[in-house]
Parts: C-alpha cells; sequence; structure tokens
C-alpha cells in the first residue's frame, strides 16, 4: 500500500505491507482510508521532530476486515470516523478529567497513521472513538470531527457559561471551529485574525462579531469598547503567534481566562507573573479529546451545529507536502488529504 512517510521535512511516497489482523492477535479492524484532514499538530511534527513517521489522524475510512465480529457494533462495509487515541476511564488522570494525561491514551494510536492507504484500528478505538458516517455529511466535513472534539474539549476547560463573552485570537480552520464550539454551549464570541477573509468568514458562520486585527493597543481597545471597558471574560488563543499573547493579556478582563490551545515557536514566551497575581488571570491549557468530545462533535456536525462545507482544499496523498506549504503559507484554510480512489469526488 501507499504511505506518506515524513522525515526531516520531507514527503515520500512509500509502498509498505498492509497492516493485518494476524498480528494483533486477531482483534480490531483494518480500515480503508478515504481521506485525512491535515492537523496543525501534523505540521508541527513535520517542521520539528526529524524522526521518521507517517502523520494523519483525522481519518476517515471504510471498514474491509474486522474480528471478532460478533464484539462490535461495525461490520465490513460500514463507513468510518475515528479519534486515534483512547483514555483509560479508570486511572487518577482519567477520574480528573485529564483524559489526555492517561498513559493509555498517550500509548493508544492507529497504525501506521492516516496518510497511509490502509490503517489498523484496535478494539479499544472501536469501542470508544469510532463512529458511522452520517448520511447528510461528506467525507471531507465528517473528516472535522476530531479537532472539533478537542475543540469542545477547550470550551469545557475554559468553562463557557451563557452569555459569557469569548475571543478567539487566529481564525484559521481551529479557530473557526472553536467559535462555534463558544455557540454550541450559549456563549457570545468575537473572532480576530490578521486575514480579511477568515474575518469574513466568522462572519457567516454565526460569530457574534468578526473584527481583522491591526496592532495590541488599538485592536484591544476595540475589544474593550465592545465589552463595556471590561475585556472579554475568556481569551481561546488559536494562534501560534508568542506575539499574540500581549494581545490576549489587554483583551482580557480581570479575573477572566486565557485559555492556550497553540503551541508558539519561542517556547521561552509566556504570560508575565505580576498580570496572573494582580489581576488573579486563569492562564490554562487544552490539548486532546475524550470519547465524550467525540461523540458530542459527532453530533453537533450531524446535526448541523457546527459548519464546516467551505474549509478545506482537496490534495491527492502524493501532493502531502504541497498541502502541508500551503497551510503554513496561509494559501489553503485546511488541507484534506484524499488517500483512496473510492473518496468522494
Amino acid at each position: 500500500m501507499r504511505t506518506a512517510v515524513a522525515q526531516n521535512q520531507k514527503i515520500e511516497i512509500k509502498d509498505v505491507k498492509i497492516p493485518e489482523l494476524k498480528d494483533y492477535n486477531n482483534k480490531g479492524a483494518i480500515v480503508k482510508v478515504l481521506g485525512c484532514g491535515l492537523c496543525g499538530s501534523d505540521i508541527v511534527k513535520f517542521l520539528h521532530d526529524g524522526n521518521e513517521k507517517v502523520l494523519g489522524h483525522e481519518v476517515v475510512g471504510e471498514i474491509v476486515e474486522i474480528k471478532p465480529s460478533f464484539m462490535s457494533k461495525f461490520k465490513v462495509g460500514d463507513k468510518v470516523v475515528l479519534g486515534h487515541h483512547v483514555p483509560c476511564m479508570k486511572c487518577d488522570y482519567c477520574e480528573n478529567k485529564n483524559y489526555s494525561m492517561c498513559r493509555q491514551f498517550k500509548e493508544t494510536n492507529i497504525f501506521p497513521g492516516g496518510f497511509s492507504e490502509y490503517i489498523y484500528v484496535s478494539p479499544l478505538h472501536l469501542k470508544n472513538t469510532v463512529f458511522k458516517v452520517p448520511k447528510n455529511l461528506d467525507d471531507m466535513e465528517i473528516s472535522f470531527m476530531e479537532p472539533l472534539a478537542c475543540c469542545i474539549r477547550a470550551v469545557e476547560r475554559a468553562e463557557v457559561k451563557e452569555a459569557s463573552t469569548s475571543l478567539i485570537i487566529g481564525l484559521g480552520s481551529i479557530g473557526l471551529l472553536m467559535g462555534q464550539a463558544v455557540k454550541a454551549f450559549q456563549g457570545d464570541v468575537i473572532g480576530c485574525d490578521l486575514i480579511e477573509e477568515r474575518v469574513a468568514l466568522a462572519g457567516n458562520l454565526n460569530f457574534d462579531a468578526a473584527i481583522k486585527f491591526e496592532d495590541n493597543d488599538a485592536t484591544s481597545e476595540k475589544i474593550r469598547e465592545m465589552t463595556c471597558k471590561m475585556g472579554v471574560d475568556i481569551v481561546f488563543m488559536t494562534s501560534g503567534s508568542d506575539k499574540a499573547i500581549d494581545f490576549a493579556l489587554k483583551s482580557v478582563r480581570d479575573g477572566g481566562t486565557i485559555l492556550v490551545f497553540s503551541s508558539v515557536p519561542n517556547d521561552t514566551a509566556g504570560y508575565t507573573n505580576n498580570d496572573i497575581y494582580y489581576r488573579e488571570l486563569k492562564i490554562l491549557g487544552s490539548y486532546s479529546p475524550s470519547p465524550m468530545d467525540l461523540a458530542l462533535a459527532h453530533k453537533l456536525l450531524t446535526k448541523k451545529k457546527v459548519v464546516v462545507k467551505y474549509f478545506s482544499t482537496a490534495y491527492p496523498l502524493e501532493n502531502l507536502a504541497e498541502a502541508i506549504q500551503d497551510t503554513i503559507e496561509n494559501k489553503t484554510l485546511k488541507a484534506y488529504i484524499k488517500i483512496s480512489d473510492d473518496a468522494e469526488k
């Protein structure tokens, strides 16, 4: 089978052996991958992890083999969408709702990775993180289940409440998903980005307001004018720019929350101690979803409460390197890699 192997900022399409259930105690499923979304975390690994690896985890596919079939809610021929990590739900981390810190969560994964023609999916995945593709969504739309679930996890951790006001800094695909997730939790949301087209798109996706970023002082003043001079209750940092940290601090109200949902190139950049102390700010991170978050994301997409129809640009597997570069250069909002010839046109 064809597999896109990443190493040292290069992609090579290799022919490797198709996973077989006999190598996994004849338990689990083999899924033919139809398509896979390109995640920002894939790009970070591509740029900064020199080890040989197969990226991709926002998978839509078709089950071609499953054992033991009588123990599963799925069958051969089912079209499915899946999450790639499974928490144990029993350890101290899980009991405290730190699911992505669970040791089983970190050890479980699909094999070899979503940018392959076939993957192995474990019984744990089949039980907890695999869902059937609803008939009213195309493959590209439902591929957003896992990234939307990540946003739902962030919204839950930030404790978004009805009528609270959130600011989304960065309106890439995650920022646009995050804003819609905030609305699903009955919060008000303001979007902000440097790119006018993305600001306009947010305005068409049920955001309460969307503004173009000018500079930290001028734009944060606009935010305060929109919030009775208070500042927003919550800032979601979906931008990977360390310069956005100062903007977040100037835009959040005293006693407010800043949720970090992106890495930044300068890992020494951070939030000043005295701001956190004197203003009683809450700074927290959010990483990856639980099975419950995946289920809610699946439901919101199915019911069209979150719209992703116009987010993606499709690329063939052979053009994965181009898709990565186009995403880095903001030429596309979201890249979707078509793997199989059976993938929807």
